[in-house]
């Protein structure tokens, strides 16, 4: 255990020390059958029906600026909660929503955010049932902070996890990493750049929904804080596998690409917030990407790599044969984004 004394902006990005955080102090104290610290959604027992049962997901939305190119934090406050039940096989209902504001908010702003939030809440198909408002002293919330709950609908005998994954599974993608994480830090004109790249905000449940029924289906994680890197480290993890990732497969966008390249940023690691990374059996990876690609969200999905028992790392390999190992994510890049 090699947590710090103090609270970093670290132990929010995802990667170890927020594992090491969650496991040393929350599951310590709160722990019980129905908590999953790192899982999307929990599986709640309580079943409605013979082949239904409850999922329940909780997120924390605080994005710097809190409007973007292709989203805000009203769009992310839905989307990142609809999404974390839909990878887990559930189909969101409800929705709780907690607004912290900060004193000096304009209204014309909240309205605005508001209104997105709604918006996007009735394109997925949720219910805004509950809530709750604070208002904080200036200098203390950095404009507005969401906290949501959603409560979902799952078939009641779907196996979906880390301990379905086998050696020579492949690793699917839903379509190109990094949008978000560059969309963001472009808006915050911190870096003398500018560009047309937008936000991949949006529901990923047409993305589930449609691999749902596939036989050769084993996991499902929306690579949102920490991106890409950590979704396959958390695997790795849980599994005892190696990951072979094939570099040039991995579909990532001109403009993504040329930003991380100038600011020492690499994609990988940059948050998603309307993609899928998918586990799949390896003789289901063709149909499962024919089911994506027919979707306008999943057009450029792609299999990039490889579950391997001859190791325990996640190696990232060009075409040349060359191959590096995708560390886990120690520092947190850019905090704020989700």
């Amino acid at each position: 255990m090699t947590t710090p004394d103090t609270i970093t902006l670290a132990h929010g990005n995802g990667g170890r020390r927020m594992r090491e955080l969650i496991d040393a102090v929350f599951v310590r104290h709160l722990g019980n059958p129905c908590l999953a610290p790192l899982a999307d959604a929990a599986w709640l027992p309580d079943r409605l029906a013979d082949d239904e049962a409850l999922a329940v997901s909780s997120d924390g939305v605080t994005v710097q600026p809190l409007c973007f190119p292709g989203g805000d934090i009203g769009r992310l406050a839905v989307h990142g909660t609809v999404n974390d039940l839909a990878v887990a096989g559930a189909t969101a209902r409800y929705l709780t929503v907690n607004a912290f504001l900060e004193e000096g908010l304009s209204l014309a702003t909240l309205e605005r955010v508001v209104a997105s939030l709604a918006e996007a809440a009735r394109a997925c198909g949720v219910q805004v049932a509950a809530g709750d408002t604070k208002v904080l002293p200036r200098g203390l919330c950095d404009g507005l902070y969401f906290g949501v709950s959603g409560i979902g609908i799952r078939p009641r005998h779907l196996a979906l996890g880390p301990s379905a994954i086998r050696a020579g599974d492949a690793v699917l993608v839903s379509g190109p990493v990094g949008d978000h994480g560059v969309a963001v830090m472009l808006a915050r004109e911190a870096f003398g750049l500018s560009g047309d790249i937008e936000s991949d905000s949006a529901s990923v449940l047409p993305l589930t929904r449609t691999l749902l029924p596939l036989a050769g289906l084993r996991f499902m994680r929306d690579p949102t804080r920490g991106g890409l890197a950590t979704v396959l480290h958390e695997v790795r993890r849980a599994t005892g596998l190696g990951i072979r990732l094939e570099e040039e497969r991995i579909p990532i966008r001109g403009g993504v690409r040329s930003v991380c390249e100038m600011l020492g940023f690499d994609p990988l690691y940059l948050p998603c917030e309307g993609r899928v990374v998918a586990i799949v059996a390896a003789e289901a990876a063709a149909e499962a990407l024919d089911r994506w690609r027919a979707l306008p969200k999943g057009r450029s999905a792609a299999r990039i790599g490889t579950l391997v028992a001859d190791h325990d790392r996640v190696l990232l390999v060009n075409d040349w044969g060359g191959e590096r190992p995708l560390l886990e994510l120690e520092d947190d890049p850019l905090p704020r984004i989700c």
